[in-house]
């Protein structure tokens, strides 16, 4: 997982993820779609999609990380920044 750092890379991932986990549909899962308004996301979710990050990217996942998530494009951008450090 670590080879997988560009933005191109790691969205799939996340909307892999996003559908399998929240029964959603592909096409739901765009950059601007927004994790509680568009998708009905609340915080004990986050929490769930937080765990899977960790053990997909076999990276520690720090929520404080994850509290100024509110987009996709946030999501994806807080994985980017996890792989990189």
């Amino acid at each position: 997982m670590n080879t997988m750092q560009s933005y191109d890379d790691i969205f799939p991932l996340v909307r892999d993820i996003l559908v399998e986990m929240f029964e959603l549909e592909p096409e739901q899962i765009q950059p601007a779609t927004r994790l509680y308004e568009d998708l009905d996301i609340d915080s004990i979710d986050a929490v769930d999609i937080v765990v899977k990050l960790k053990e997909v990217t076999g990276r520690k996942v720090k929520p404080e990380d994850f509290k100024t998530v509110r987009t996709i494009d946030d999501v994806v951008r807080a994985v980017q920044n996890l792989l990189e450090d």
